[in-house]
This record gives C-alpha cells, sequence and structure tokens, in this order.
C-alpha cells in the first residue's frame, strides 16, 4: 500500500463516486435495522439485516436499486457520515471522516475482500434476513455483538486469524 493512496490523499468530499464506493469495507452493518427508541432517541441496532443482503457475501443482491425495492435505504454522503452515530467504529467512512487510518483488515490495506469476515467485523453468520422475521419480533433482536477488539492501525493485526495446524 502506498503512502499516496487516494483514501489518505482526499477527503470523503473529494472521492470520485468508484473510489468512495471502493471504501466500504463490505461489513454490512449499515445494512442491519435499526430502531430508535422514542423516549431516548437512542439507535439499536438488530441481527436482522435488510431482504435485500446477501448474508454470505455481505453485498446487496440489488444495489443499484435498492432505493426503489426498499426507499427507507440510507444512502450517505460525505455530510452525512459524521451524523450517523451508528456507524461502527470501525467503519472505513467514519475512521476516514475521522482523519484515521483504515483498519488492517479493510481490502485496500489487505487486499483481499475476504479479510473483513475473517476478523469477525462482518455480519457473515450472526445476522438473519428480514424476510425471514415477523416485523413484531424485530425489537426483541437489538444486539450489540460486533464490537472490535482493539482499533488496531497501520498494518497491526489484532487477534489475528491463525490457520489451523494439525497436531504432529
Amino acid at each position: 500500500m502506498s503512502d499516496d493512496a487516494f483514501w489518505r490523499t482526499k477527503t470523503l468530499a473529494e472521492l470520485t463516486s468508484e473510489e468512495w464506493e471502493s471504501l466500504c469495507d463490505g461489513c454490512a452493518q449499515c445494512c442491519r435495522l435499526k430502531l430508535e427508541d422514542e423516549d431516548t432517541h437512542r439507535i439499536g441496532c438488530t441481527s436482522v439485516a435488510c431482504k435485500l443482503l446477501d448474508l454470505d457475501t455481505c453485498r446487496c443482491t440489488h444495489y443499484e436499486e435498492r432505493h426503489i425495492r426498499v426507499p427507507d435505504c440510507i444512502e450517505f454522503d460525505a455530510q452525512a457520515v459524521a451524523a450517523l452515530h451508528w456507524l461502527p467504529p470501525t467503519c472505513a467512512y467514519r475512521l476516514r471522516a475521522e482523519g484515521r487510518e483504515l483498519m488492517w483488515w479493510h481490502h485496500l490495506v489487505s487486499g483481499d475482500r475476504d479479510t473483513v469476515h475473517r476478523a469477525g467485523i462482518s455480519v457473515r453468520g450472526r445476522a438473519i434476513s428480514e424476510a425471514h422475521v415477523h416485523p413484531d419480533d424485530i425489537e426483541d433482536r437489538i444486539v450489540h455483538w460486533i464490537e472490535p477488539p482493539k482499533l488496531e492501525q497501520k498494518g497491526t493485526e489484532p487477534n489475528r486469524i491463525e490457520p489451523k495446524r494439525s497436531a504432529d
């Protein structure tokens, strides 16, 4: 990774559409359904994911049409990132808005889109599609399970996933 990588040299507002899209780490945490408490206005993130999310790849199955198929799908830009307090602390958009480096497992750093899943940051294997949950049961599915170990930066790998070795 070079020191002049676009995410280091440009602000979020300066990114091209292609750069903006490539900054997404693919965790799909923003695709989790969120509920706002009417009294406290706190946001609760659930283990229920948008019906358009492929739970294995953590990618939208109809990305270009998502706002037509799911009118309340969140679309955010550089200006909105700061206001979205529910974005996880590991979110590349949030990190860059705060002037911080991308995480070691981000595909732009690691060179591998699967690293986000191996690091345990994505919703893969931990979310259920809203297509399989009754709307009245969503409130019971507020979770706090995606808590990153430590926000290690600059290539260090906390809780590195080592390949299993057979006993000799």
